[in-house]
């Protein structure tokens, strides 16, 4: 698996534990061990830029996903074919925001946002109430199973 990290927010982020959760959503959506996934973690001006952009939404937002190959997932017997899954924008500033509102650490919530981006990154979304629904489980089910123990509430922006 080919996992880089960039942290150009200039907040102190948990890199090596993201790396460790990406290894094993990727292992345990049974995507090819040569998958590439490429993370940023961003500044609250360079993230608001990258909102408006792309989404037509003003001010920064927690996580954004550019899905690449549309790889999705396989199964054990048949995993997805190599490629490029794509990148995913983090921005430390909001995720302590949201982490203080929902009374977890940053650490935490940038753990949840990275697990909904790679979700979002294979195809998931969660724009109708049933979409929303299997997301947030199967988000849910990898974190807590990455973490040992329940995951943190997820927040909603």
């Amino acid at each position: 698996m080919s996992i880089e990290i960039n942290n150009e927010s200039g907040v102190p982020a948990p890199q090596e534990e993201l790396v460790k959760l990406i290894r094993h959503i990727l292992n345990a959506m049974h995507l090819h061990p040569q998958t590439e996934v490429s993370v940023i973690l961003a500044d609250l001006e360079t993230m608001e830029k990258l909102h408006i952009e792309w989404m037509d939404e003003p001010g920064p937002t927690d996580v954004l996903s550019f899905p690449m190959d549309e790889l999705r997932p396989g199964t054990a017997a048949d995993p997805t074919p190599t490629g490029l899954l794509g990148d995913i924008v983090l921005c430390p500033v909001v995720a302590q925001e949201q982490a203080v509102a929902a009374g977890h650490s940053m650490d935490e919530e940038l753990l949840l946002l990275t697990t909904h981006g790679m979700l979002h990154l294979m195809g998931y979304d969660h724009r109708e109430p049933d979409e929303k629904e299997e997301m947030f489980g199967l988000q849910r089910e990898l974190l807590s199973s990455f973490l040992g123990k329940e995951a943190p509430q997820e927040t909603t922006r």
